[in-house]
């Protein structure tokens, strides 16, 4: 099945549900990335910041409890992006002289193409081997390339964008492409105040509302659909309790939509779920590692103590 086909799958699959949804994978094509690069540019928009500031100033530190085996190992980036937190722990095992290859894994080829030249430029030293394609089918690739130690990155809170359940079976099934020894390094979101959080997903710009509505967007331009954008509303909501930060896409009238050949109804107020961005206690996360096969090791924390790098072992 092609990327198309997959789309418009899993668009009908969601939409024919009940309740709806729409899977956030989907947001990002050339529109939508643009539009979460302005969300992460925006002052509310903790999550980056806090992050970048970790593995900016917290090098060495992250250095030193991956590289603690003394090892030559495989660096393998899921979701690579233009590796903007990423680089910084690069530059250091380069400047170190550490025996790495890194292996950035994108859905998007076109991203990998310039990482791979940048990082050309700006590190002719360091061996990288991009990989396109789904997380899962390309972690298996990696793993089957060499017999080196495997360190896997999975940064920008990407964790928190899946229901627990889907969350846990995620790390299970990295799990078992791993071996003893290897390590996990995995974003998390802390739980902190209700307010600062819900104002990181509701911003009064309205750039968040425009980059959930151009997920009907682009099912209007790649499967020829007729969604009529200002028939619907953005609404966003975070439960203190189970840390869950939800976005929905509300139909505002009772409504027919073509996909295609395919009719979907719409009731008034009838919601779409397009998107979760669960935040974590410390106690959930070291569970959570238990719970799918690893040994948690270590939690690194940036300044404000809002958001964790994880580091878990496989034994």
């Amino acid at each position: 099945m092609d990327k198309l086909d997959s789309f418009h799958h899993d668009v009908l699959r969601g939409l024919n549900d009940h309740p709806k949804w729409l899977l956030p994978k989907y947001f990002y094509d050339d529109n939508g990335a643009a539009l979460f690069k302005r969300i992460m540019d925006m002052p509310a928009y903790y999550l980056t910041d806090c992050e970048l500031e970790i593995f900016r100033d917290k090098t060495a530190e992250l250095a030193d409890t991956l590289c603690a085996q003394q090892e030559p190992f495989d660096l393998i980036e899921l979701g690579a992006g233009d590796a903007m937190k990423s680089s910084f722990l690069l530059k250091h095992l380069v400047r170190e002289q550490v025996d790495f290859t890194y292996m950035p894994i994108d859905i998007c080829g076109e991203v990998l193409h310039t990482l791979r030249d940048r990082l050309h430029g700006d590190l002719p030293d360091l061996t990288v081997v991009p990989l396109h394609g789904e997380y899962h089918e390309m972690l298996r690739e990696a793993t089957e390339q060499s017999d080196r130690r495997k360190i896997i990155l999975f940064l920008g809170s990407n964790i928190g964008n899946m229901e627990l359940e889907d969350a846990h079976g995620f790390c299970r099934t990295v799990n078992r492409r791993l071996k003893v020894g290897d390590t996990m390094l995995i974003g998390f979101d802390l739980q902190k105040n209700p307010h600062t959080i819900l104002e990181a997903y509701n911003d009064k710009e309205g750039i968040t509302k425009a980059f959930n509505l151009n997920l009907l967007e682009r099912i209007n331009r790649e499967l020829d659909g007729d969604f009529n954008i200002n028939a619907f509303q953005h609404y966003q909501t975070y439960d203190p309790i189970d840390g869950g930060c939800r976005s929905y896409l509300v139909s505002l009238t009772d409504q027919e939509v073509n996909i295609g050949a395919e009719v979907i109804c719409l009731a008034a107020n009838e919601p779409i779920s397009v998107e979760i961005s669960r935040k974590y206690t410390p106690l959930e996360i070291d569970q959570m590692a238990i719970e799918t096969g690893f040994a948690p090791l270590t939690q690194i924390a940036d300044s404000k103590n809002w958001f964790v790098d994880a580091i878990w072992h496989v034994n």
